[in-house]
């Protein structure tokens, strides 16, 4: 019996092309589950077509099914934060980003951008600007790679890096589709490559200043899980998803201060890699969902990477843990590369130890 998981899509496309009432609009209401790695979703009607999303009600969700609450208290609040075009349903359909509350109206564990924002906000003289790097790899629904032999393994890396071609390639629609889908969305995607392991590849989001680059990361996140459920492929972040002699995946993160895209800005660059090397551990903490465990499988000084255990630094080494690119070298002014975060670290998370650590000295 043939599957009928993967549906029809040009019959779902006859509905989705009926029209709906005036002012009225479909709201997809996202947010981070309690593995603090994973989204989830779910719509609302609303009776007006919202311009921010302060403008939309308050909801909740059964906390119990996502690890979020306990059955006996399981409701759990979301706040909406950051208001988007919806790529799929089109029209005046929203998506929103959502923040959650427990039941005494505190954060929940896995609700980062409250503490991010704080430090933002506290930071803002210092014109903080990120830009992130999400490498993430695409699978088959039985967890293989996406056009990798099922019964071995395909050629050594060295051909698959920003190639081109069906031996070299794998997946290219859902990368395509997810780049149209974040600009229709309003978020910052700012490009695209393939990446050096066979399956894998790379989007970055930015520059965008302070709160707002989490905010497009994470919705950047659930559109290539949307996009790639379409087409009945699995996107794992994963910073290490195939042993051995492969590369694994990471979020290499930009970051400058006004005062390092000021002249003779590295002199800034230079000081904040300092006051970073005298709190690694704390950011390895920080950069990745379980606290370092996920990322020292990737973290091992090889295949592009510096060792988890020791801080480092250079012009133009991607395998250093902060890298000073050789354009801002020579210009004395710019930013700085770290290498350091997972692939499935939480971006509030790494924005917001970046800033308390280089901009407010905590």
């Amino acid at each position: 019996m043939a599957s009928t998981a993967l549906t029809d899509k040009t019959v779902l496309d006859r509905y989705m092309r009926l029209p709906i009432p005036d002012n009225k609009c479909q709201v997809m209401y996202v947010w981070v589950d309690g593995t603090g790695e994973h989204l989830r979703s779910k719509t609302r009607t609303v009776n007006f077509i919202p311009k921010c999303a302060s403008e939309l009600p308050e909801w909740n969700f059964d906390g119990s099914s996502t690890g979020q609450a306990e059955g006996s208290n399981s409701d759990v609040y979301l706040r909406p934060v950051a208001l988007y075009r919806d790529p799929f349903r089109l029209g005046e359909n929203k998506l929103v980003l959502c923040e959650t509350y427990k039941h005494n109206k505190k954060p929940t564990e896995t609700n980062h951008r409250r503490q991010c924002l704080d430090a933002m906000t506290r930071a803002a003289e210092s014109r903080p600007w990120f830009g992130m790097e999400q490498e993430y790899t695409l699978l088959d629904t039985d967890n293989h790679p996406l056009g990798w032999p099922k019964n071995g393994f395909p050629g050594p890396q060295g051909p698959y890096y920003c190639g081109v071609g069906a031996n070299k390639v794998y997946g290219r629609d859902v990368v395509e589709a997810h780049y149209r889908a974040c600009l229709y969305a309003g978020i910052n995607i700012s490009g695209e490559n393939a990446e050096v392991m066979p399956a894998q590849w790379e989007f970055q989001v930015g520059p965008c200043e302070g709160i707002s680059m989490g905010d497009d990361l994470w919705m950047a996140r659930y559109l290539l899980h949307r996009v790639a459920e379409d087409f009945g492929i699995v996107v794992s972040l994963d910073p290490k998803p195939i042993p051995g002699d492969w590369n694994g995946a990471g979020m290499h993160t930009n970051f400058s201060t006004k005062e390092m895209r000021d002249p003779n800005g590295i002199a800034e660059i230079e000081k904040a890699i300092d006051k970073l090397s005298r709190h690694h551990i704390r950011h390895i903490k920080a950069y990745d969902p379980k606290e370092g465990k996920d990322n020292e499988r990737r973290l091992t000084g090889l295949h592009e990477t510096s060792s988890i255990h020791g801080f480092s630094a250079g012009v133009a080494n991607r395998g250093c843990s902060i890298r000073i690119p050789r354009g801002v070298a020579e210009e004395k002014q710019g930013y700085l590369e770290d290498r350091r975060p997972s692939s499935n670290a939480d971006p509030h998370m790494v924005s917001e130890v970046l800033v308390r650590t280089i901009c407010l000295d905590e």
